[in-house]
C-alpha cells in the first residue's frame, strides 16, 4: 500500500493534468444544466408551455441522471473510466444537438433525456480517477477543485450564455455552438486522460479480484445498505438545492420578479451566486483537510446557508451590490456540501468507490427532478390569478416567497442529518467485508 501511496505522489503533476482534463466533462454537464436559467422566457413562448411543463422539461435531465446514475457507478468500478468518459461525452453532445434543432416539446424532452444520460457519469468518474491518482488525505482539496469545474459551468450558463444568446438573436444557435464544445472536449479527453498511474497495476489487479471475489450483486448491497452513503447524499442534495432552483432554472426570473431588477441585473448574480460555489468548494475542502475533520465543516454551513437564505428573503430595500454579495455568500456557505463526497469515499472499501457515490449522486439527482417541478407547481397554484402577457405567465412576488421556503427547510433538515454522520478524521475507516476462503486476495 505504501508504495501505491508513493507511486501517487511522484505522479503529482500528470495526475492533476488527469484529473482537470476529466472534470471538462463536468464543466460541460453543468453548462447543460443551468442553461435553462438564461433562457427559460424564450423556451415558454417557444415550445408554448408554462411554468409547470418548462420544469418538466428541465426535469428530464435529472430524471435521466437518477436512472443511470447507480448503474454508472457500478460500471465505473469494473470498466475503463477512459472509455466511459467519451461514451458519456458522445451521448450528452448528441443530445445537446437534438435540443438545439428540434421545435417539437417531445424531441427537446428527449433530447434532455440523453444529456441527462451522458452526464449522469461526468462527477463520478472524476471522482473515480482521482481516487486512483491522489492518496486519501488530498481527496477533499481534489474534489473541491473538481467541482470548481462544475461552478464554472454554472457561470458560463448565466451571464455569457444570456450575452450569445442576444448576440446570436437566437437560443437554438446558442446551444449548437455548445453542442460543438461537446466535440472538443470528447478530444481531449480521447488524448490526455488514463485510467491509472504508472506502476499501479498490482492495485489494479487487487480491485479486481476484490469485485470478482464479492460479485455483482453482493457488491450493490454492501453500497446501497450502509446508511452513511444515504445520510451524505440527503445532505448534498438538500444543500444542492440553491443551485437547481436558483442556478438553474429561476433565480434570474425571481430576483426581477421580487427585488425588482432587470433581467441583465439578475444575471450578475446569479453568475456571481456560482462564482461563490467556485470559490467556497475548494476552500471547504481545504479547511476540511486542514482540521483532519467532515463532519464540523458541513455542520457550519448548513448553519451559515440558513442564516444568508433568510436575509435574501426577508431583508427589505437591498441594494444591486447587497443582492450580488448575497447570492455570492449563498454559494459560498452551500459548498460544504463537496465534504460528503470525500467522507462516504472514507467510509467505503476503495473498490466500491464509483458504486458508494453514485448513491450519493442519485440523491441529488432525485432532489432535481422533485423540487423543480414542485418549485413551479408551487408558483401555478393560483394560476386563475396571474397575467398573461405575450402568452408568457408574469408571476408574482408572492408566487416566488411562497415556492421559495423549500430553501430554508431543507438548510435546517441537512443541519439535522450531520448528526447522524460518523466522523472519518480524513481516514478511510471502511472495514472490507470478509471473502470467500478461496479467494486468491486472501492467499
Amino acid at each position: 500500500m505504501q508504495n501505491i501511496q508513493k507511486q501517487k505522489i511522484e505522479h503529482t503533476n500528470l495526475a492533476w493534468m488527469v484529473t482537470l482534463t476529466a472534470s471538462l466533462f463536468f464543466f460541460y454537464a453543468f453548462i447543460q444544466l443551468n442553461l435553462f436559467n438564461s433562457i427559460d422566457v424564450l423556451l415558454m413562448r417557444d415550445f408554448h408551455i408554462d411554468a409547470t411543463q418548462l420544469g418538466q422539461l428541465a426535469s428530464m435531465y435529472f430524471y435521466a441522471n437518477a436512472l443511470f446514475l447507480f448503474p454508472a457507478g457500478v460500471l465505473l468500478d469494473r470498466c475503463s473510466t477512459k472509455k466511459l468518459l467519451l461514451f458519456a461525452v458522445s451521448l450528452t453532445t448528441i443530445g445537446t444537438f437534438m435540443f438545439g434543432w428540434t421545435d417539437q416539446y417531445r424531441i427537446a424532452a428527449a433530447g434532455r433525456f440523453l444529456v441527462g444520460t451522458g452526464c449522469s457519469f461526468c462527477f463520478l468518474s472524476c471522482i473515480r480517477i482521482a481516487s486512483r491518482w491522489f492518496p486519501p488525505h488530498k481527496m477533499a482539496t481534489v474534489t473541491g477543485i473538481i467541482v470548481v469545474f462544475a461552478w464554472l459551468g454554472g457561470i458560463v450558463a448565466q451571464t455569457p450564455f444570456a450575452f450569445l444568446t442576444q448576440a446570436l438573436d437566437s437560443w437554438r444557435h446558442a446551444v449548437l455552438i455548445d453542442g460543438a464544445l461537446g466535440v472538443i472536449i470528447f478530444l481531449a479527453i480521447a488524448l490526455i486522460v488514463k485510467d491509472r498511474p504508472p506502476g499501479t497495476l498490482h492495485e489494479e489487479q487487487l480491485e479486481k479480484q476484490h469485485l470478482q471475489d464479492l460479485g455483482l450483486w453482493r457488491s450493490i448491497k454492501l453500497a446501497a445498505l450502509n446508511p452513511q452513503n444515504w445520510l451524505g447524499g440527503l445532505y448534498t442534495a438538500l444543500m444542492n438545492l440553491p443551485v437547481f432552483l436558483l442556478g438553474a432554472l429561476w433565480g434570474i426570473h425571481y430576483l426581477v420578479a421580487v427585488r425588482h431588477i432587470s433581467l441583465v441585473e439578475a444575471s450578475y448574480a446569479t453568475s456571481v451566486f456560482f462564482l461563490g460555489l467556485l470559490f467556497g468548494s475548494p476552500a471547504f475542502g481545504w479547511f476540511s483537510d486542514k482540521i483532519e475533520r467532515r463532519v464540523i465543516p458541513m455542520v457550519v454551513g448548513a448553519i451559515l446557508s440558513l442564516g444568508v437564505i433568510l436575509v435574501l428573503m426577508y431583508a427589505p430595500h437591498l441594494s444591486l451590490k447587497m443582492i450580488i454579495f448575497l447570492f455570492f455568500l449563498i454559494g459560498f456557505v452551500s459548498s460544504s456540501q463537496v465534504l460528503s463526497y470525500p467522507t462516504i469515499a472514507e467510509l467505503n472499501p476503495s473498490y466500491l468507490t464509483g458504486t458508494a457515490v453514485s448513491i450519493d449522486s442519485i440523491c441529488i439527482m432525485i432532489s432535481g427532478f422533485v423540487f423543480q417541478p414542485f418549485f413551479g407547481w408551487l408558483m401555478q397554484r393560483n394560476a386563475q390569478h396571474h397575467e398573461v402577457i405575450d402568452g408568457i405567465v408574469n408571476y408574482s412576488a408572492q408566487d416566488f416567497n411562497q415556492a421559495m421556503l423549500i430553501i430554508p427547510i431543507a438548510f435546517v433538515m441537512s443541519l439535522i442529518i450531520t448528526v447522524l454522520i460518523q466522523e472519518t478524521y480524513c481516514k478511510v475507516v471502511a472495514q472490507p467485508p470478509v471473502l470467500r476462503p478461496t479467494s486468491k486476495v486472501m492467499k
